[in-house]
Order: C-alpha cells, then structure tokens, then sequence
C-alpha cells in the first residue's frame, strides 16, 4: 500500500507522462519545450526536473514502463512451462498494445530505441540488459525442451525474433497490416521461424 506522499509522486509522474504523449505527437518532440511539458500537465517546471533532467530521460522512462508492462502480462498471461511460441506472443503483442496506443508517438518511441539520436548511456545499456534478462531464461528453457537449436547464441536468437516483430510493426505503421491481423501475423511468422530453428534430428544410421 502506497503512501499518500508516494501516491502523488506516481501522479505526478503519470501526468508528465501523459503530457509528453500529447505534445510530441502534436509538436514533436524536438520542438516540445520543458516549459510547455510542465503548462500541459499543470505543474511546475522545477517539479519536471525533479523526476526528469532531459526529455530524453522522459522517452527512457516510457520504455521502462514498457517493459514492467511486459513483464505483468507475461505473469499475467502465461507461464514458464508455456511453449516459446506463447510466450513470445504475449511478449510482443503486449509490446504493440503499449507502442501503439497513439502511433505517432508509438512511431518516436520505436525510432528511439532502433535508431537514437544520442550516444547509448548507462541507462539505456541497463534497461536493454533488462529486457534480454527477461527474453534468455525463455530461450534457454526452449532450447532444452528442443524447440530451439542448442547451439545459437541467445543474442542471435532474440534479435531474430525481435526483428520478426519489428517487420509486422513497421507493415502495420505503413497500413499494410491492420490492427486485427496482428496476432496473427505473428504467429504465422513464429511458426515458421521455429520450424526452421528446431533442434535437428541425428541422420539415420547406415546399414
């Protein structure tokens, strides 16, 4: 149970949230100033600064929010015993639903994590760790079920999925995939990944 003071920090937070996903996607976000940040969410420039030093430290906050909303629906949804296919559509459809809820902002936030306009510090680096610890014991699992080959590096692994999903976005953003074919977009490419990735079968003896 929060405190009254720790429930008006989180309000406090989520109202500058809020306000970010309004002016960037009105404004942009290069021309969105911290004065107009504190004006739309009806607080103090100095109260921004205390939960935020940089816009840039606003679009890191979104993408750890992100990744606690993947990981309450991968508890929520699923289980470890799940197959690698289940667990990875929870994963990324939980991903879309967050991404998309306003697609031009959804469209910022994508292009921040693949392509940043500044140097990675410490805080990307941790939150990209992060989500890699969240992916791997998924991975190890299907390797030692035998969904997965065992001998692929866990990296490789996750940016071949990954990049499975970044294609179903990026057909969605141009409007080549609608919104109701999502799931099953992935699951078909999933499938067809996994197929091709499975744990070979030894060759038969000869006689």
């Amino acid at each position: 149970m929060y405190s009254i003071r720790e429930q008006n920090k989180i309000q406090k937070r989520k109202c500058i949230l809020d306000a970010a996903v309004q002016l960037f996607t009105r404004n942009g976000y290069e021309q969105t100033s911290i004065e107009e940040l504190a004006r739309q969410a009806g607080i103090g420039k100095g109260t921004i600064y205390s939960y935020f030093q940089t816009k840039k430290d606003i679009l890191r906050a979104f993408c750890e929010d992100e990744l606690e909303y993947i990981r309450s629906e991968l508890t929520a949804k699923t289980s470890a015993d799940a197959s690698l296919k289940e667990q990875l559509l929870v994963i990324y459809l939980a991903e879309f639903r967050y991404v998309s809820r306003n697609k031009e902002f959804g469209r910022l936030l994508l292009q921040e994590k693949i392509f940043p306009q500044e140097h990675h510090g410490m805080e990307d680096f941790n939150i990209q760790n992060q989500y890699f610890e969240l992916l791997y014991p998924i991975y190890e699992q299907a390797q030692k079920r035998g969904e997965l080959r065992d001998d692929m590096e866990l990296l490789h692994i996750s940016g071949h999925f990954y990049a499975l999903y970044l294609l179903v976005l990026s057909c969605w953003f141009n409007g080549m995939i609608p919104t109701e074919e999502i799931e099953q977009s992935l699951s078909t490419l999933i499938d067809q990944t996994i197929t091709g990735l499975q744990k070979r079968s030894p060759a038969p003896e000869k006689v």
